[in-house]
């Protein structure tokens, strides 16, 4: 039993081992046999002493045999045992590895390219007469860009993320955002928690484009660019961008979700000179979702800061001068594909030096300039590629000088057929009609649709026929 187990213990190839055993055990009973004869016990004859003996030993080479055969047998269970505990434990080491080493980038953009008409449209500068036009546009619905969206697992529900999006036309490849900011649309960083919310570093939108404006028809509504309100006074285009902001987007419980952002000034001996917050609040519950939001922009306007939380030289800020104040209300109902929606904006602005016009900034000084805007809209769809659509949108405006103040007042509406060639790709039809009155002669206040060429009196109207392709 010794000898076997010394086997086993030093055998690498037990069954070879067992088969060398069994010829030695054969010849060990052989040698016997010849000694059988002296060693064989009083009583045996010949013939029994031989039977004996070859009993006797081949009992003990099949004792040895089995012995070395099972311990082998064993030794090969305990390796292949250990065997296996080092592979599960270098796969469970390297599992969590590989799930946090996964990541993604995504390409993404938007390209929006219509034939655009407009009735009336200034033929040179403020108080010049009023032509027809025709012309290629770029971004009547959808401004055209391109991003990269990344995303990478750190584990437990966290995830590092961030958004770098490029604006650019359509009909010239030219940069947006007056060709200064590369990733003029979007640039931030952040962390993302699947049970503590979304907090975000860099250049991104408010609040109230987050929980407000979607559920309209302008900006990223249905509408588009076509449809955005007088100078985008109540932020519902997306035009204001907020750099070196700081956001924090809750997750989601029971349909609600709330917001919080900062946006640093970044001047030294001024701190709070062109800095902003704002704050935001949604809800959704089956057809209905509501939402809520506020942005203020604190700014002196004796001191310009270009470079603070709204840029003036980007395009950002629609209207300058001093502070500056947004409050918006919005809901949605949707019956099966189709919805309705409504909406109210307030914004205030102190010591104003100018609103967006066209494509730049109209100057208009005064002490204060005040709109509320009140619009509804429809969407229906006759097929489920394509859709007709509606929104009207009234706008009461209040500019104070210290000679008097002015009551402008506008009437838009908006209307829209669309069909969809895939979930990417539609062909469009857009028309807006927009009319000013109460201006008293400011051509400030002529009628202006989107960032198009102005009127040169209260009226315009543009339509737009355009393709536009989602990646």
């Amino acid at each position: 039993m010794r000898a076997a187990h010394d086997c086993a213990r030093s055998c690498r190839r037990p069954f070879l081992c067992s088969r060398l055993i069994a010829r030695r055990a054969i010849f060990n009973n052989a040698r016997s046999i010849r000694r059988s004869a002296a060693d064989a016990p009083a009583g045996f004859a010949p013939g029994q002493r031989q039977e004996h003996t070859m009993h006797s030993n081949q009992t003990t080479s099949r004792t040895r045999t089995r012995s070395c055969t099972t311990s082998s047998t064993r030794r090969a269970r305990r390796t292949r045992g250990i065997a296996g505990a080092l592979v599960a434990a270098c796969t469970a080491s390297i599992a969590p590895t590989a799930a946090q080493a996964q990541s993604s980038v995504a390409l993404y953009g938007l390209i929006d390219t219509s034939i655009t008409y407009a009735n009336n449209q200034r033929t040179h500068g403020a108080g010049s007469p009023g032509s027809g036009n025709v012309a290629m546009t770029s971004g009547a619905l959808n401004a055209a860009r391109w991003g990269l969206r990344g995303r990478e697992d750190l584990g437990g529900g966290l995830a590092a993320v961030f958004t770098l999006e490029n604006g650019f036309s359509g009909t010239t490849g030219a940069l947006s955002q007056k060709g200064v900011d590369l990733f003029g649309r979007q640039a931030w960083i952040g962390l993302r928690s699947n049970t503590a919310g979304t907090l975000t570093f860099g250049r991104q939108y408010d609040l109230i484009l987050d929980f407000v404006t979607p559920l309209g028809a302008s900006g990223p509504g249905w509408g588009g660019n076509l449809a955005v309100h007088p100078y985008d006074n109540d932020d519902s285009n997306r035009n204001i961008r907020i750099n070196h902001a700081v956001k924090y987007t809750s997750p989601t419980y029971r349909g609600l979700t709330f917001g919080a952002m900062y946006g640093f000034s970044n001047t030294a001996g001024a701190f709070s000179n062109n800095a902003a917050w704002s704050a935001g609040l949604s809800y959704a519950n089956g057809p209905l979702k509501l939402g809520a939001g506020y942005l203020k922009i604190s700014r002196d306007r004796h001191a310009p800061n270009p470079d603070g939380a709204l840029s003036t030289v980007d395009g950002s800020a629609t209207i300058t001068g001093g502070n500056q104040q947004i409050w918006a209300l919005a809901a949605r109902y949707a019956f099966g594909p189709h919805s309705v929606g409504a909406a109210w904006s307030h914004s205030a602005t102190d010591g104003v030096t100018g609103v967006l016009q066209g494509s730049g900034i109209a100057p208009l000084k005064g002490e204060s300039l005040v709109f509320d805007n009140f619009s509804v809209d429809a969407r229906y769809f006759a097929t489920a590629a394509f859709s007709v659509s509606a929104a009207y949108t009234y706008t009461m405006g209040r500019f104070d000088t210290r000679a008097g103040q002015t009551r402008p007042k506008w009437n838009q509406l908006v209307a829209q057929a669309d069909y969809a060639f895939s979930k990417r790709t539609d062909v469009y039809l857009e028309g807006v009609y927009q009319r000013v009155s109460g201006g008293n002669g400011n051509p400030a206040f002529n009628a202006t649709v989107w960032t198009l060429t102005p009127s040169a009196n209260g009226n315009q109207v543009v339509v737009a026929l355009g393709l536009r392709h989602k990646f």
